[in-house]
């Protein structure tokens, strides 16, 4: 069954890297597009092989020159993890071909395993791009990559959101088989892909051992999503050590599951935490973890502020890779407790970012933020406060309050 196809915001980068480039690698996790988006680009000019197949990544390990010769590029090669030995032959063909460009477009799911590769291989060679998830702007058809503080003029209004629709939209996720398929079983979907992703990706990306421990380290996770994160509380109620922990939490970055924004350090004058704080990469994966599957007790519940900052950090994060950025994102806490929950570095300016789940976005919001500001004054840039309402309005001064849906 054909579904429509959804513009994806990294496409002009994509096609200028492949301009640019012999080769160009695209990451992320599984089901994110990757596959559905270089079809669309560049089927027309690149014959596609998928190495994922069994026969396919067999013949391509076992005489990697021949099948080189019998599938030469322009070529899209899918999920190359699955063959990695083919890397130095293709090194090989880009030296012979050095004044081409886009002769071998890679995709794959495993970021860690398949850049160790890609460094030893390709370096300098090959583009290295990233395509996660689809954002609130991708579904809505915004082609735009810009954040309102990048833009000199900017409506005071947004294109109304019901919080009913958002919900529902951060229950089931922003993976693109979901969004097109709007009758899919969000939570079969979910749980077929958690446990994919366990018994693939995470048995291939290093040795893991207990996968049941693993599948409730993810858990245990989840319900901290967007707190500071105490590895050692976790591996405690778990019964694993705290180096086991560390790893599993490395191997769920690597593998683009969860995003862990590390505090930001300024002198001035304050104790600040040095404990990281962990959202996953997706709400609707977040959702699942933690048994939510119901629109209204997933915003009224214990979890309706951490989902919400999920949205807001993610949906950040997402823009800025699909420009082929790398985000610089932080948050700042001092020992005290008071918290800025985003902190967006541009350059030599920092844009603060306070996320509230409130519809009602009051003056006291931006107290954090005013704080930092007076530690700060040469960095800070004017502050937002993240609502999900359908007003850009002023707070106090240099700090605005501004709808989920203008992000």
């Amino acid at each position: 069954m054909n579904h429509a196809y959804i513009p994806r915001t990294l496409e002009p980068v994509l096609k200028r890297a492949a301009r640019e480039f012999p080769a160009v690698t695209l990451t992320g996790p599984r089901q994110s597009g990757k596959t559905t988006t270089f079809k669309h680009l560049f089927e027309a000019s690149h014959r596609y092989i998928s190495m994922e197949r069994p026969d396919v990544h067999a013949a391509a390990e076992s005489d990697p020159r021949g099948f080189l010769e019998a599938f030469p590029p322009p070529v899209i090669l899918d999920e190359i993890q699955y063959a990695p030995g083919l890397l130095p032959y293709i090194k090989e063909i880009i030296d012979e071909r050095r004044a081409e460009t886009g002769l071998f477009l890679l995709t794959g799911s495993q970021n860690l395993a398949l850049l160790e590769r890609i460094t030893e291989s390709l370096a300098g060679r090959s583009a290295m791009l990233r395509l996660l998830p689809m954002s609130e702007r991708e579904i809505a058809g915004d082609e735009s990559a810009s954040f309102p503080w990048e833009r000199k003029r900017i409506s005071q209004t947004a294109q109304p959101v019901g919080l009913g629709m958002l919900w529902k939209n951060l229950l089931r996720g922003y993976y693109p088989e979901l969004v097109v398929q709007p009758h899919r079983d969000q939570h079969l979907w979910h749980a077929s892909y958690i446990q994919t992703y366990i018994e693939r990706d995470v048995r291939s990306l290093r040795q893991i051992g207990d996968l049941s421990q693993f599948q409730a380290f993810i858990r245990a996770l989840a319900v901290r999503s967007g707190q500071l994160l105490n590895l050692a509380e976790i591996s405690r109620e778990l019964g694993i050590a705290f180096n086991t922990a560390k790893h599993w939490l490395s191997v769920l970055e690597a593998s683009f599951l969860v995003i862990i924004l590390r505090p930001y350090f300024a002198n001035i004058g304050k104790r600040l935490v040095k404990s990281p704080k962990v959202y996953f990469t997706d709400t609707g994966t977040l959702c699942y973890l933690t048994g939510l599957k119901d629109p209204d007790h997933a915003a009224s519940g214990p979890l309706g502020g951490a989902i919400f900052e999920t949205a807001v950090v993610t949906e950040i994060y997402k823009v800025l890779v699909h420009r082929g950025e790398m985000p610089q994102l932080h948050f700042w806490r001092t020992s005290a407790g008071v918290e800025v929950d985003l902190i967006i570095e541009t350059g030599q300016r920092l844009i603060p970012i306070e996320i509230k789940q409130t519809a009602t976005p009051r003056p006291q919001m931006a107290s954090s933020i005013q704080t930092l500001a007076k530690g700060l004054p040469d960095k800070i840039s004017n502050g937002f406060v993240i609502y999900p309402g359908d007003v850009r309005l002023p707070l106090v001064p240099d700090v605005e309050a501004l709808p989920f849906a203008m992000v």
